[in-house]
C-alpha cells in the first residue's frame, strides 16, 4: 500500500507530475533521469496501478495519478509547515517560503527578498518568475505559498494584501516629438504606433481598460512578451508604450527614454499579496507578510523616488531611477 513509499518516491512523483517530464524532473531534483525512472517505476509497483502513462515524448497522468499528486500536496504542505512552526517555538525564524511573481515584480521583489533574508538569515526562499497566465495556474494548483501581481484575478476566490505602489506611466524614446510636450490629451498618444504586451498581461489590461473608458482606441504597432524588449522596442522608435514605473528602476538606457506627460497619468495601481482564500498559510508566509506591511512605505520611498515625480510630473522626464 501507499504507505510503504518513501518520501524521496513521493517527491520524485510530484516532479514528474508537475512538470510532466522526466528530464525536467531529474534536474529540478539535481538526479539523473534513470534514477527518476527506477523511482517512479517503484513507487508505481507499490500502489498497483500505473501513475503516468508516455504517448511518444509526452506524459500524462492517469486518474490515480492526479489523486496521488493531490495527496503528495498535501503531504508536503503538511510537512512544511510543521517544519516551520517547530522552527518558530525555538524561536528561530527558518524554513523554505516558496514565492511566484509575475515578470514585471522581477524588478523589485528580488531587492525584498535580500531585506527580508537579513532579517531572517536562517530561512530558504524559492522564487518563480512567470507570465500572468502561468503564475494564475501555479495558484491554482496551490504550488507555492504566496504570489505577487498587479492586476487581481477575476474569478479566483483569493485574499489580495495591497502593499506597494504600482505606477504605471507612458514611455516614449527621448527624441520623440512629444518628449516636451505638457498636458498631452490621451486622444493625441492614440494616434501614435503603440507598443503592447501579450494578451493577459496585467500591464496591457490596465492600459486598455484606461483608453477604453475613454471611448478610445489604441494604434498596436506590434506585441512584445517581456519588458525589456518593449523598452528597447521604444528607445529603437518604434512607439510609445505603458510600463510599471518599476521596470525603470535601474534602466541602463535611461537616456534613451522619457516618462511623457499625459493626462490621467499615471494611472495608480498597486501590487498585491495573493493567496487562496481556504489556504492555511506557513508561519514564514505570515511572518513575510508582516514584513511587508511593515516595511511598504520604506520600500515604496526607496525604489520609486526619482522615478517618477508624481503628481507633478514634468514634461519630458528622462526614465532615470
Amino acid at each position: 500500500m501507499i504507505k510503504n513509499a518513501t518520501l524521496r518516491q513521493l517527491k520524485v512523483f510530484e516532479a514528474v507530475a508537475r512538470n510532466l517530464s522526466f528530464t525536467r524532473a531529474a534536474e529540478e531534483l539535481h538526479t539523473t533521469q534513470p534514477t527518476v525512472s527506477i523511482q517512479l517505476k517503484q513507487l508505481t509497483d507499490i500502489v498497483g496501478q500505473p501513475l503516468v502513462e508516455q504517448i511518444g515524448k509526452k506524459v500524462f497522468l492517469t486518474d490515480v495519478g492526479r489523486e496521488l499528486l493531490k495527496v503528495c500536496r498535501d503531504i508536503f504542505d503538511g510537512l512544511s509547515r510543521f517544519e516551520m512552526l517547530l522552527s518558530d517555538m525555538k524561536g528561530v525564524k527558518a524554513g523554505r517560503l516558496k514565492l511566484s511573481v509575475i515578470t514585471t515584480a522581477k524588478y523589485f521583489v528580488p531587492r525584498l527578498l535580500g531585506l527580508f533574508c537579513q532579517r531572517y538569515p536562517g530561512i530558504d526562499v524559492s522564487l518563480k518568475v512567470e507570465n500572468r497566465e502561468r503564475m494564475l495556474q501555479r495558484m491554482a494548483d496551490n504550488l507555492d505559498d504566496l504570489y505577487v501581481l498587479g492586476q487581481p484575478p477575476e474569478h479566483m476566490d483569493v485574499e489580495l494584501t495591497p502593499f506597494l505602489e504600482n505606477p504605471m506611466v507612458v514611455l516614449a524614446a527621448r527624441n520623440h516629438p512629444l518628449a516636451n510636450a505638457k498636458d498631452i490629451p490621451p486622444k493625441r498618444i492614440t494616434e501614435e504606433p503603440f507598443l503592447m504586451r501579450e494578451a493577459g498581461s496585467g500591464t496591457r489590461l490596465a492600459t486598455e481598460k484606461f483608453f477604453t473608458e475613454r471611448g478610445l482606441k489604441l494604434k498596436v504597432r506590434m506585441e512584445l512578451g517581456s519588458n525589456e524588449a518593449i523598452k528597447q522596442a521604444v528607445a529603437g522608435g518604434l512607439g510609445i508604450a505603458v510600463v510599471s514605473a518599476h521596470t525603470l528602476a535601474l534602466e541602463r538606457s535611461a537616456d534613451e527614454l522619457v516618462i511623457l506627460d499625459v493626462e490621467g497619468f499615471p494611472i495608480r495601481r498597486h501590487w498585491y499579496l495573493a493567496y487562496a482564500k481556504d489556504k492555511q498559510l506557513s508561519v514564514l508566509a505570515k511572518v513575510f507578510l508582516e514584513f511587508l506591511h511593515e516595511e511598504s512605505k520604506l520600500i515604496s520611498e526607496k525604489y520609486l523616488l526619482g522615478i517618477t515625480d508624481f503628481p507633478d510630473q514634468k514634461a519630458g522626464k528622462p526614465a532615470k531611477a
